[in-house]
């Protein structure tokens, strides 16, 4: 029995979690993507296996993450645990604790492991981990609204197995928290797309960081100045990401689809639509390779449920209409919210912002395509 092509990590139990009020993560997005992927009919057998998130087991968590860090995480675990522990990062405003905030993590990470291991076992040939995505967290420290890195846990779990590993980031911030894990390593290949680290957090991705020792070569870093739209977007993947992920030749892909290089996200300011995420997920398929798609950034979260569903349905192959299906737009109205397309108009940045931002692309170009391409057997202009 040929095994369905695409696999859905979700739970409802995404819900039962908040990072407060007047936090900009809201858990919400996860119900309202897959609100809108049903209404589109994303979530239909035989051509999508649904699959409910499972909880990361400590013994996983710990291929990465330091013990003490994980103790005192999950110290803040339970109902009335207030305070903080500023030492780990935790409390703050950026990464508050709250009741359930170490199941929570679990859930998200444990959902990337699941999908790792159905497309590494050839059970799917793609899975999407909407939950997943949180490249910040480092070892033993919570970061940019990340408390566990699931992404770096599940690749662990890949090279323990002698897999190569491709991971690209499209992010609006830089990924550091998986860079910094696999900074050393040749088994695994980290892209990261970005908007410039020089004064946007977390001031980190620039264009030198090229990895250590023998992995000097496998840290990718394109920063983006402020402004930067789909025309430069798209130069980076075709220019930068595809030759390098196809001159690798790695075993398992793995990107980090965060929504928020959304012209209209609230926190950054790229100026990135829809559009371009349905072309770097068309660009993705066809590499043929074993796919494993995490969620990430995205702080409005209309801009999340849409990019997401057009990323799944691009990836399934299912043909989607420019508006949101009249059921999805009946919910939306029940919030006070009216909204029609399921697609961005197209857009361009005005000239003034957008020249500055592709000379500084083409630096940046520059700079991979000399010292870096050479290192991967790739002649500049490989990816014309």
């Amino acid at each position: 029995m040929t095994p369905p092509p695409g696999l859905l990590i979700y739970s409802q139990r995404f819900s039962a979690y908040s990072y407060g009020d007047f936090h900009p993560f809201k858990v919400q997005r996860y119900r309202m993507t897959f609100e809108l992927m049903r209404a589109l009919r994303l979530c239909d057998p035989p051509q999508v296996q649904m699959r409910e998130c499972p909880l990361a087991r400590e013994e996983e968590l710990l291929r990465f993450h330091r013990g003490d860090y994980l103790t005192a995480l999950a110290g803040f675990n339970g109902s009335g645990c207030g305070g903080a522990d500023f030492y780990f990062g935790l409390g703050d405003v950026e990464n508050p604790v709250f009741e359930g905030v170490y199941d929570w993590a679990r859930l998200a990470c444990g959902g990337t492991l699941e999908a790792v291991r159905r497309v590494n076992d050839g059970s799917c040939r793609l899975a999407f981990n909407m939950a997943g995505g949180w490249h910040h967290a480092q070892a033993a420290r919570a970061a940019g609204f990340s408390y566990l890195n699931d992404a770096v846990v599940a690749i662990k779990e890949l090279v323990r197995r002698r897999k190569r590993v491709a991971y690209v980031d499209l992010d609006a911030h830089h990924g550091d928290g998986v860079q910094n894990a696999f900074y050393d390593s040749n088994r695994v290949l980290t892209i990261s797309i970005h908007e410039t680290g020089r004064d946007f957090f977390p001031q980190t991705g620039m264009v030198r960081e090229m990895g250590r020792g023998k992995g000097y070569g496998y840290a990718v870093n394109v920063p983006l100045l402020p402004h930067s739209d789909d025309v430069i977007l798209e130069q980076a993947l075709r220019r930068v990401v595809l030759p390098l992920v196809t001159a690798f030749k790695p075993d398992l892909l793995i990107t980090q689809m965060g929504a928020d290089c959304l012209r209209t996200d609230p926190l950054t300011r790229l100026e990135g639509t829809t559009g371009f995420f349905e072309l770097a997920a068309r660009s993705f398929l066809r590499t043929g390779l074993p796919w494993v798609i995490l969620g990430g950034g995205g702080y409005d979260w209309l801009n999340v449920a849409r990019a997401w569903s057009l990323v799944w349905g691009t990836a399934l192959e299912v043909p989607l209409p420019d508006e949101l299906p009249e059921a999805f737009q009946d919910l939306l109205a029940e919030q006070g919210i009216r909204a029609y397309r399921l697609r961005d108009l197209p857009h361009t940045a005005l000239p003034s912002d957008f020249y500055p931002a592709q000379q500084s692309f083409e630096k940046v170009l520059e700079f991979l395509e000399r010292k870096l391409f050479p290192l991967h057997g790739l002649q500049p202009g490989e990816g014309l």
